[in-house]
């Protein structure tokens, strides 16, 4: 049996530092169309970041649940970038609100039919005494499921992908002093 591990935390801990406060993750697949628009906004966030880059760190992934939980652990903050089919607002457009406020536990990567929701991950590593994020925040696209094999995004999805960044950009800022 293999488990994936947290690199970044792994690599802190033997160097006697600790990783970036803030993690920022793209969810998807980047090769099934706009459910890959997490991983765009993260490319932009990197090279919109600038100085920030030392506190920020930032990551891709398609895996949600326990996996994703685990990737989490040791960061004070983390803000995740996924598509959503929520029905709530129109293709392309932007929210950012709290894991907690999300409506559906199953929406997005943050959970797997073979798997459990983040939220339940979250719970029971807090209470194994796992140090989990004091703070997780979603920032979601609004896209239609996608079958078909593209690397491409519709055009209202790609059109959200500097709005998502900015999203991103003004949930960090409000940490600033």
């Amino acid at each position: 049996m293999t488990t994936d591990a947290n690199p970044a935390l792994i690599t802190s801990m033997l160097q006697g530092t600790r990783p970036a406060p803030t993690l920022v993750i793209g969810l998807g697949n980047p090769i099934l169309g706009d459910d890959g628009v997490g991983w765009r906004v993260v490319e932009d966030l990197r090279s919109r970041l600038g100085d920030r880059g030392a506190e920020v760190e930032t990551d891709c992934a398609s895996l949600g649940g326990l996996s994703l939980m685990e990737r989490m652990l040791g960061y004070r903050r983390v803000i995740l970038v996924d598509s959503m089919e929520t029905g709530q607002v129109a293709v392309g457009g932007v929210r950012a609100f709290p894991l907690e406020a999300l409506p559906d536990p199953s929406l997005g990567h943050s959970a797997s039919a073979h798997d459990t929701s983040l939220l339940t991950a979250l719970q029971a590593a807090r209470a194994m005494g796992a140090e989990v994020p004091a703070r997780v925040d979603v920032v979601a696209v609004e896209a239609l499921p996608t079958y078909d094999f593209s690397e491409e995004l519709s055009p209202p999805v790609a059109g959200a992908v500097p709005v998502a960044t900015q999203a991103v950009l003004d949930l960090l800022k409000k940490d600033e002093p």
